[in-house]
């Protein structure tokens, strides 16, 4: 059967921009992204071209100020785009996502003079960049990272392993946290290292189910020397700007699940719709006819969802809780439609030929990557309960 665009979804935007946005999205998804995906991943091939198109076209740094590159765009459009992108790939749609995380940082905590001397490339220059919290001992108990930066002069030299990395040896920044005082969250400080720092070097991608088209590696920081100039915020205020920064990124995630399964949902309707048996298309059968409309229900209430928690964010007010639950409703959606496509195209749906199965390989990082659902629950929890008592 030949390969479907995924239909169109009908989406609410709130201006008249943000709908030609969408348009220019689609069109580059269609154009650019989607033909090649499914070579282009088990070959495990990352499209850096990709990233430098959307960079030009403005698409790296969409939610930050156009002052220094950005889009000023809402998180409201800026998800929506990411779903799009991930709609076609999710090795784009994250990719865009990790980008943004990694950016977030200087756009946000940054002096005005790093800012104007950095964002530019970052946002719009053909840069792309990593995010580099977790460590081989130190992945959701982030707090307890061993990577040091020891001042010497007006340098720190920055000495340990982040695990986990997105754009792991490829990237042309890093923002690392480190530890530079007392144990704990309070000792630790954020900085932008350039990716062909002295010292700096990446170990060999990981071997992954999914996601094989983006790099995930370790990064070895051997004696990294960077300037003052380029630690972000105050010393120890970095902690704070990690889980700031993961706040806004997992409401990206929440996104870009939803986009796979959108994918999904739109390949399990096409074959259903096209498959016969027993004389007539097997959507007719009342057992697969719930399973689409469960699917579909699924998909609309996570889009809602994490709408409602990025036009939180817009609009100025907390919305930790609601990113994480949004992150968590998503994510498991994600794993259960595309669970759900395999099943429907079945014998088909477990080969190659169709990209069910892929979907539903690269759905299960996203239950664990930017906190793993099990920590959402925790997140949320604590919003409701308070803080675990001692």
């Amino acid at each position: 059967m030949p390969d479907r665009a995924p239909q169109p979804v009908d989406r609410q935007l709130p201006t008249a921009e943000a709908r030609d946005l969408i348009s220019l999205v689609r069109d580059i998804a269609q154009r650019e992204i989607a033909p090649r995906a499914a070579e282009e991943e088990d070959a495990g091939r990352f499209p850096r071209e990709v990233f430098t198109l959307l960079s030009e076209s403005g698409l790296l740094g969409l939610p930050y100020d156009s002052e220094y590159g950005g889009g000023d765009q809402p998180y409201e459009v800026y998800l929506q785009v990411l779903e799009e992108l991930a709609m076609a790939r999710l090795t784009v749609g994250l990719g865009v996502s990790v980008h943004t995380l990694a950016s977030y940082a200087l756009a946000a905590y940054g002096a005005k003079e790093q800012q104007a001397e950095h964002l530019p490339a970052m946002l719009g220059g053909g840069l792309l960049g990593a995010y580099c919290l977790s460590e081989p001992s130190s992945g959701s108990d982030a707090a307890s990272l061993r990577t040091k930066a020891v001042r010497d002069g007006d340098h720190w030299v920055i000495t340990g392993t982040k695990a986990w990395i997105t754009h792991g040896g490829i990237a042309d920044f890093y923002t690392v946290m480190a530890r530079t005082g007392e144990e704990g969250p309070r000792g630790i400080t954020a900085f932008l290292v350039p990716g062909d720092a002295g010292g700096l070097g990446a170990a060999v991608p990981e071997k992954k189910m999914g996601m094989k088209g983006s790099p995930t590696a370790q990064i070895h920081l051997d004696g990294v020397r960077v300037s003052d100039a380029r630690r972000i915020g105050e010393e120890g205020q970095g902690f704070a700007i990690a889980l700031s920064a993961l706040d806004g990124g997992r409401l990206g995630i929440a996104a870009c699940a939803i986009g796979l399964a959108q994918a999904a949902l739109d390949e399990a309707l096409g074959y259903a719709t096209e498959r016969r048996q027993f004389g007539k298309p097997i959507a007719d059968f009342q057992g697969l006819r719930f399973m689409l409309a469960d699917m579909a229900t699924q998909i609309e209430a996570g889009r809602a969802l994490y709408l409602a928690a990025a036009r939180l964010r817009d609009a100025g007010r907390p919305f930790a809780q609601q990113a994480a639950m949004a992150k968590l409703h998503c994510t498991d959606t994600a794993m259960r439609v595309t669970t759900d496509a395999v099943q429907i195209l079945g014998g088909y749906g477990y080969t190659a030929d169709f990209p069910a199965e892929r979907y539903m390989r690269e759905a299960k990082v996203l239950q664990i990557v930017e906190g793993t659902n099990q920590i959402q629950r925790m997140v949320i929890a604590r919003h409701l309960a308070g803080p675990e008592t001692r």
